[in-house]
């Protein structure tokens, strides 16, 4: 059974990598069945939460204006999470986000992952839900749910639960047990920056129609620098 890993999970402005943002990084780092170090950081994604977003997570937007972008950030990670194991409850969502993020920064992010959603599914059929949440007062286990490192702390204790009760049944799939890390793969392109044409022309329609801007101009990247000047000339016109 693997007893070395890094627990992942993030709070995101919504489900689609290519398009929606990492709001939040949670982590924790697992040796030998111990918890060795534990990480989490805000970060900026350059954009305003939705209502729905900060009612989940509890997070608003005060708290990520001063937090770390993504670039900023994404070192740590790496280096955190290089040479091991990733778990997580529907470990590739997760690991999407991340690898998008490097992607854009033109680096690499290649890991294995054990899926905690997997095994439940797996194994138990009967309840209700294999919703972290529902597993974790199933099996009574403190939860600070849908924030970045309150379900990564969760989930390692998830994880040691279903191996205690499932694990042996398992090892006779051999490397078919989804106790077994497995090549994690997600295809990405990478976003390139706003063009120069772009910045002008949501300059000139910021200065034109004398809007409040909440976002960087000079961050976006040319796929969403498309969609914003899209939706401003739908609302005001050129």
């Amino acid at each position: 059974m693997t007893e070395s890993y890094v627990c992942i999970d993030l709070e995101t402005t919504g489900l689609n990598p290519r398009r929606d943002k990492i709001i939040e990084i949670g982590a924790v780092k697992v040796e030998n069945n111990r918890i060795v170090e534990k990480w989490e950081t805000f970060i900026n994604p350059n954009r305003r939460l939705e209502e729905r977003i900060s009612a989940l997570t509890g997070i608003c937007d005060e708290q990520l204006s001063k937090a770390p972008v993504i670039e900023e950030a994404l070192p740590k990670l790496l280096a955190l999470t290089e040479n091991n194991i990733l778990l997580g409850h529907r470990v590739l969502f997760d690991y999407s986000f991340i690898k998008k993020a490097a992607v854009d920064g033109k680096l690499s992010f290649e890991r294995n992952g054990i899926d905690t959603l997997k095994i439940a599914r797996k194994y138990l059929i009967n309840l209700e839900s294999r919703s972290l949440g529902y597993l974790c007062s199933y099996y009574n286990i403190s939860h600070n749910a849908h924030r970045a490192l309150g379900d990564a702390e969760a989930t390692v204790e998830l994880y040691q639960r279903l191996a205690e009760e499932f694990y042996e049944q398992e090892k006779a799939e051999g490397n078919r047990s989804l106790f077994v890390p497995k090549a994690l793969t997600y295809h990405v392109k990478r976003d390139t920056p706003i063009t120069v044409s772009q910045k002008e022309q949501l300059y000139k329609l910021r200065d034109r129609h004398k809007l409040i801007i909440d976002y960087d101009i000079e961050r976006l990247s040319r796929s969403e620098a498309s969609r914003r000047i899209d939706l401003l000339l739908a609302e005001f016109g050129r």
